[in-house]
């Protein structure tokens, strides 16, 4: 395929005739990061630069015979028709359905092996005494050896934040497959939460919500559940009770992007205190919300949500965090240095970007009444936000469709 012509911004490349990105954006990142070379080789970067495609049969395992499904993706500054992609010699069948835009395609097994043969190419360039960027969390020992012996003379460095920093601004497609994620996980808690009365374990209700995800089109992927006044969220034989509490905490991925939402339900009702504890969860909540909208600070979110947690007499037991979404969890934008997983908050003082997408949570660990929490999925607009999967925010009754 000639790609001299391509748009950038296509959604699929072998259908659209352009890349499924934005070259000129993702040229000045690594511009800006000194990097002539992309040697890219996790799962979800090689899905984004290909434009939505991850083969199937390596889906969900790596592993095979003595070494493993290693993709890789070589990217040059600049210069997308010397792009080629370096795969496994089964991907010849997606091959033959037009599924690559690069010009080039090699095949080959193991790590070791693939790697030569992108090193190779990468030679072949002239590039061989560039400084090439990698992932470097998800490139095996063997292959990054392999790659330093084969280019001794090149500069191999870090590519995780230029290529999350192309990643930030979600697509109108990327979007709607957001939003989507986010409408099924929710519609399957309800569903599950409506379908169990008092008994059912915390393993059949992990079940019967995986079973909802995937009739919804959803690769199922985590539930972190608790029952009555208990804060382990582990699934296991604990009963949900009659009076007891319930959190449903679920990522499902539609087409690589997650949903990942938190939702609660009772065995009949809520009393005065439970009511409130909920409205406290949902005022931080919505607090959170109101400055979201393009161009304004980041850790405005933090900003505006902190002081009612400080102001909480549960603040010792209260969790406030908001973090990026999409192709995995806890992308771009990072909105700060002292949430649950550690990493730099880069974007508290940068301005937010229509297409953003956020995770916005709070969690109550009450000592007598157990596991209270709201997690969202918001979206950033020029004007404001769009919340996905936006129902059920309130104390949802269990049992009120069981047979």
């Amino acid at each position: 395929m000639d790609i001299k012509d391509a748009e950038p911004g296509a959604t699929n490349a072998a259908g659209a005739g352009g890349l499924p990105f934005d070259a000129g954006r993702l040229d000045e990142l690594l511009d800006g990061a000194g990097i002539d070379v992309l040697v890219v080789s996790s799962k979800h970067n090689i899905q984004y630069l290909l434009g939505g495609y991850r083969f199937f049969f390596f889906d969900h395992f790596d592993a095979i015979g003595l070494s493993r499904y290693l993709p890789l993706l070589v990217y040059v500054r600049g210069k997308p028709a010397d792009a080629a992609y370096f795969g496994n010699p089964m991907e010849g069948y997606e091959e033959a359905l037009g599924k690559f835009w690069t010009p080039r395609v090699e095949k080959g097994w193991g790590s070791v092996p693939v790697t030569e043969q992108a090193a190779a190419f990468v030679a072949s360039l002239g590039k061989q005494r560039g400084r090439i960027g990698v992932e470097r969390a998800f490139l095996p020992a063997d292959a990054e050896e392999a790659l330093r012996r084969a280019l001794p003379d090149a500069e191999i460095v870090e590519a995780v934040v230029p290529l999350e920093r192309l990643r930030a601004i979600k697509t109108p497609q990327e979007l709607d497959l957001l939003r989507t994620a986010s409408e099924r996980v929710v519609d399957a808690m309800l569903t599950v939460m409506a379908g169990h009365r008092p008994g059912a374990t915390k393993l059949e209700l992990t079940e019967a919500l995986r079973r909802e995800e995937v009739q919804r089109g959803l690769n199922f992927e985590y539930c972190l559940i608790t029952a009555g006044t208990s804060t382990n969220r582990a699934p296991s034989g604990q009963v949900w009770g009659e009076g007891d509490i319930l959190s449903l905490d679920s990522g499902g991925n539609y087409k690589g992007y997650i949903g990942d939402l938190c939702r609660m339900a009772i065995q009949g009702e809520p009393d005065s205190e439970l009511e409130d504890l909920l409205g406290e969860i949902e005022a931080i909540q919505q607090a959170a919300r109101s400055p979201i909208l393009a161009g304004a600070r980041g850790g405005d979110i933090f900003a505006a949500a902190e002081p009612l947690v400080r102001q909480s007499s549960h603040g010792n037991t209260l969790d406030f965090v908001a973090h990026g979404m999409g192709l995995i969890s806890h992308e771009a934008p990072r909105l700060t240095s002292n949430g649950p997983v550690p990493y730099p908050g880069d974007d508290a003082d940068r301005p937010l970007a229509a297409g953003m997408v956020l995770s916005i949570e709070t969690t109550l660990a009450h000592p007598r009444r157990g596991f209270i929490k709201l997690e969202d999925t918001v979206a950033v607009t020029e004007d404001g936000w769009e919340a996905f999967g936006d129902g059920g925010r309130g104390w949802n009754r269990g049992g009120t469709a069981a047979g």
